[in-house]
């Protein structure tokens, strides 16, 4: 596929995402974490414009000097920026107005994309990055809307046109055991990926076995019947004084009403299905669950060598290693370098992909991270033990 092709797809895509919401629904951020879905269509054509057409395309008029302060994320090099807390601030510019500035960038990149002139091989790669970033952020937007219409207080349904994903229930586990040894992790190069999952490298792993199934709705309430909240002989001391000062007692948007758990789902608020893969968990109620079941959460070292062995997608995956530089690991020059390397601190990785994920966004070698106590992403849980 023409790289101009991939570009039209990956644009109208974002803005599908955006067709069942209403113009006030793309301005609300209820917390810092959500982005108002209006910010995220002005960013990702930020980031094209910035990077792309500012320094690269003869004769571009940039579309308003305003928008890179607006829509300037965390690049320190790149210039000031709305501080994140105060997107939601943002009642201008108009949707209409973002959407002005998404045709007006999409008609440069197009001609662009098409110039006789060959591009450069690195001129490439940061359009490839661009495309990725913007495959980040339509998962970003499905997991902030569904944020942010979860917590309005009617709980509205998303879209009556929104594709239900195919998730499959998780049936009864099996244990697949991997053998003491050397293995080799990492991107190797070649096909795209992002800095972080550079270099390839040997990890010593102790003999282990990891569930063939992801734990599901079912699995999860008897944590919470058994009076796994209120226990703190499963939670880490971070992660308790994070349930007791909530207070938390059910994975974000479960519901209990008139004695049955409903939850919040692009159709508004729905029985819970207790065969569904557990979804939105924190990294603590991940650790405290398997703690409960006498066992723990895989290293992504584990995950990624054991992956081939089972079904990953539905959910990202919790692991028990923090978000740390592999070996040799290198951050680009100037606000590229930006990208990864300035978050390797106080997060956790999770592997995998979410119902959530672009096509195609996902790979064995991919590194997702967030902080522990953050739930909003499609995250869920995957248990493992040594032997």
């Amino acid at each position: 596929m023409h790289l101009s092709e991939r570009y039209s797809q990956l644009r109208a895509r974002s803005e599908a995402i955006c067709q069942g919401l209403q113009p006030e629904d793309h301005v609300v951020q209820p917390i810092v974490d959500v982005s108002p879905p209006k910010w995220h269509l002005g960013h990702t054509t930020w980031f094209f414009e910035t990077f792309i057409l500012i320094p690269f395309a003869a004769d571009y008029k940039v579309f308003d000097p305003s928008y890179p302060y607006v829509f300037n994320s965390y690049y320190e090099s790149v210039g000031a920026r709305v501080v994140r807390t105060d997107r939601g601030n943002l009642s201008r510019p108009s949707v209409a107005d973002v959407m002005a500035y998404r045709a007006h960038v999409d008609r440069a990149m197009q001609a662009f994309l098409t110039q006789p002139a060959p591009l450069s091989d690195s001129l490439r790669a940061t359009i490839e990055l661009g495309i990725n970033h913007e495959e980040q952020h339509q998962e970003l937007l499905i997991t902030d809307i569904k944020y942010i219409l979860g917590h309005n207080p009617l709980m509205p349904g998303y879209s009556t046109s929104y594709p239900k994903p195919d998730v499959p229930d998780c049936q009864q586990p099996d244990w697949i055991s991997l053998p003491e040894g050397v293995y080799e992790m990492g991107a190797q190069g070649g096909e795209f990926c992002f800095d972080n999952e550079l270099n390839r490298h040997k990890v010593y792993l102790a003999a282990y076995q990891v569930q063939s199934q992801l734990v599901s709705n079912a699995d999860y309430l008897a944590f919470i019947e058994a009076g796994g909240y209120s226990d703190f002989r499963f939670w880490h001391a971070e992660g308790w004084e994070w349930v007791k000062s909530k207070p938390i007692k059910a994975p974000l948007y479960w519901h209990w009403i008139d004695g049955s758990w409903y939850h919040y789902s692009p159709e508004g608020l729905v029985p819970l299905p207790p065969h569904q893969p557990v979804c939105h968990v924190s990294y603590y109620e991940a650790w405290a669950y398997a703690q409960w079941r006498g066992l723990r959460l895989p290293t992504e070292a584990e995950w990624e060598v054991a992956q081939r062995l089972f079904q990953w997608g539905p959910r990202w995956e919790w692991t028990e290693s923090a978000y740390l530089p592999y070996p040799g690991f290198t951050k680009a020059e100037g606000a590229i370098g930006e990208y990864n390397g300035k978050f390797m601190v106080s997060q956790m990785v999770l592997r995998g992909a979410s119902e959530a994920t672009t096509p195609g966004h996902s790979r064995p070698t991919y590194r997702n991270f967030f902080h522990p106590p953050l739930r909003w992403q499609f995250t869920g849980i995957r248990l493992a033990r040594s032997i």
